[in-house]
């Protein structure tokens, strides 16, 4: 198949940027099972947006292998109120990254894009062929300008220079170390969190926005880190590659199994003035699996995993209720 390749990561050093992160602290995790050496660099010692600075650490650290998963994210209602936040950090975060990495000889890096990148009203499943076939969705469109402008920038790099630079598309995400902030949060992360607050109020119903129907991919975040880990090892082509599970539920079906995991056995109230984004959104990752790799974590058994970090108050911005 195209895009083919085998690469192999002993004795390598992997830079994660991004690694507090959802996505980068996964990587981090399934990398530690792989004999490479895992470098990183926290917030307050390097700032990933500043060029120089940026630079003058990979050239110190000289990392054969580059991760990039670092990146502003949010969920509808975030993405509305910052865009130039969205537009203009994540931005900055991929020409001071990739450019340095391409400055200092790195062997490979893997770019973490979006399934926010394709179209609105894109064919389903979506193709890696879909990309800029139509107008994106308003929604988010901020952040997927963004995302874009990273993936072209690893073509572009691998056509100029020759750098071995992918980029791979996941769909939504949840998982351990998501984001629980009330207002900023992503659908899985902010439900959880409603759910959970609500069970613990005795609350007799909970507020889900939009109608409930549009339809959602989810990946747990340990099975996109084992695909990226995977896509190092084995895939190599300027065209970017999809990675989800194959599954897609209604926004209503996966608000109810939240609330299962939970344990919250109010009702549910679905708010019609609040948008419902893309119709539906599915990825086509059949070429992933024609590599070899499909994710192996059921919706449940992931949500359930994902309820318990929340619990331990490994996630960001939020601190949990308990019952006394």
């Amino acid at each position: 198949m195209t895009g083919a390749s085998t690469y192999d990561l002993t004795g390598k050093r992997v830079f994660v940027a991004g690694h507090r992160g959802m996505v980068g602290s996964a990587v981090v995790r399934r990398l530690a099972s792989e004999n490479c050496t895992v470098l990183t660099a926290d917030r307050r010692e390097l700032d990933l947006t500043k060029e120089e600075p940026t630079l003058r650490w990979l050239e110190a650290n000289r990392p054969d292998v580059v991760v990039h998963a670092a990146a502003k994210v949010g969920g509808i209602a975030a993405n509305n109120n910052f865009p130039v936040d969205f537009l203009c950090d994540n931005l900055a975060l991929e020409l001071s990254v990739i450019r340095a990495s391409h400055a200092v000889g790195v062997r490979r890096l893997l770019f973490l894009g979006s399934s926010c990148i394709y179209p609105k009203h894109a064919k389903q499943p979506m193709a890696e062929s879909e990309l800029l076939t139509g107008p994106l969705e308003p929604t988010n469109e901020w952040y997927a300008i963004a995302k874009i402008a990273g993936l072209k920038m690893c073509q572009a790099y691998r056509r100029q220079y020759g750098d071995d630079f992918i980029s791979v598309m996941p769909t939504n995400l949840y998982g351990r170390g998501d984001n629980y902030h009330p207002d900023h949060s992503h659908v899985p992360a902010a439900l959880i969190r409603r759910f959970h607050e609500a069970k613990l109020a005795n609350a007799p119903s909970v507020s889900v926005w939009g109608t409930g129907t549009p339809l959602r991919e989810f990946l747990n975040v340990e099975d996109l880190a084992d695909a990226c880990v995977f896509l190092l090892k084995h895939y190599s082509s300027d065209q970017p590659i999809n990675v989800g599970s194959g599954d897609e539920v209604s926004i209503a079906e996966f608000a109810m199994t939240i609330a299962e995991v939970v344990g919250y056995e109010g009702s549910l109230i679905f708010d019609t003035s609040k948008p419902d984004g893309a119709p539906r959104k599915l990825l086509d990752s059949s070429r992933i699996q024609v590599l070899g790799w499909r994710a192996t974590t059921s919706l449940r058994e992931g949500l359930a995993s994902a309820f318990e970090d929340f619990l331990q108050g490994h996630g960001r911005h939020f601190t949990v209720s308990r019952a006394s």
